[in-house]
């Protein structure tokens, strides 16, 4: 994706919504250019055109949700994709970073995904570079995840060295949530699974109680978020897990 589409993002981003005219003036483009950017990006799943303008879509649909925070999405994926070598076999669950991550990681050869996501796996196997494992599963048509007791046998007979997984919210009492129970299920039965755990969220999360748990703080082993996590959540983070704030 080029930089201008990034900037669009950005921008919607801040406000959920803008004209033609305001993001043409604000990129020095013609609104013609803009409105090719918004057809684009709109084919792509990021966001939906209304007369004159743009808005982003909040449903969970793993492209829609990547357009929300975009810039501060991008650069959690970037920092997790340094820990990520060739030759690696890793487990990324479902979630908007972890699509963006996908797209971080495309450079790399010789990598092994697993995913519980048919999204992910599809924009895996755009990389020719690279092997991609779909675990089976039931599957939820809106955030495209397998789930079930299927996937967790699956994930239970499967062997990789890191594990990937985007969460709802945090609290010191309810651990790492999500807003899916069978979601969790399957993240649950990762973090278990998974030599090295690395939970890769905007701090937007932090403070927030959802319907089911993941895992609690002391099974993980690192955190990678931004800076405006809250102080009392950075210190309770940072006493049990490698705390990573990425610069903005």
């Amino acid at each position: 994706m080029d930089k201008r589409l990034d900037h669009i993002l950005g921008i919607l981003s801040d406000g959920h919504k803008a004209s033609v005219k305001e993001l043409a003036e604000r990129l020095n483009v013609s609104p013609a250019t803009i409105r090719q950017d918004l057809t684009r990006l709109e084919q792509d799943g990021f966001l939906k055109r209304f007369h004159g303008g743009a808005v982003l879509d909040e449903t969970d649909v793993i492209s829609h949700r990547m357009a929300i925070n975009y810039d501060i999405k991008k650069k959690i994926a970037a920092k997790a994709a340094s820990f990520i070598n060739e030759g690696d076999t890793i487990f990324l669950e479902s979630g908007s970073i972890m699509a963006l991550l996908v797209k971080e990681i495309a450079a790399l050869k010789n990598i092994t995904i697993i995913t519980s996501n048919a999204f992910i796996a599809r924009s895996v196997a755009q990389n020719a570079e690279n092997n991609v494992v779909l675990i089976g599963g039931v599957f939820q048509p809106e955030s495209e995840s397998l789930v079930g007791k299927m996937a967790v046998l699956c994930i239970e007979q499967l062997h990789f060295s890191k594990a990937f997984i985007g969460v709802d919210g945090f609290t010191g009492d309810t651990g790492f949530t999500g807003r899916d129970m069978m979601r969790a299920e399957i993240a649950s039965t990762i973090i278990k699974k998974s030599p090295e755990v690395f939970i890769i969220t905007d701090s937007s999360k932090f403070g927030r109680i959802n319907l089911s748990r993941y895992c609690t703080l002391d099974e993980t082993d690192h955190i990678i978020t931004d800076s405006t996590i809250p102080d009392s959540f950075r210190e309770m983070v940072s006493k049990e897990s490698d705390l990573i704030i990425i610069d903005e």
